[in-house]
């Protein structure tokens, strides 16, 4: 389905999930960031540059995995993205929903 998100049309599936991460901007991270009750600091931004990173590679991504990576420690993780870290981070970075997230 189509979504007007910020100044830009983009498709999303059922859940607010882009369907194509070429869509992606830091425009729209912002604004669906900001429906998340989340305004982005810079240390968001490392998050979210890491886990895209992640996805372009090809590597699953799990909070275990993402504890482990050094970028941030899980609690912080939880800190920057209350309520549902990797399921909201990885909605903001424009990448689909991991398979970890129910």
């Amino acid at each position: 389905m189509e979504k007007l998100i910020g100044h830009s049309n983009v498709t999303v599936n059922e859940e607010g999930y882009l369907a194509n991460f070429t869509q992606w901007s830091k425009e729209i991270a912002e604004e669906i960031a900001k429906e998340s009750g989340i305004a982005l600091t810079p240390r968001h931004w490392e998050v979210l540059n890491y886990l895209q990173t992640e996805f372009k590679q090809g590597h699953p991504l799990s909070i275990r995995a993402i504890g482990k990576s050094g970028v941030v420690d899980i609690k912080e993780f939880y800190a920057l993205f209350p309520g549902g870290p990797l399921k909201i981070s990885t909605k903001i970075a424009g990448i689909p929903k991991p398979a970890s997230c129910l």
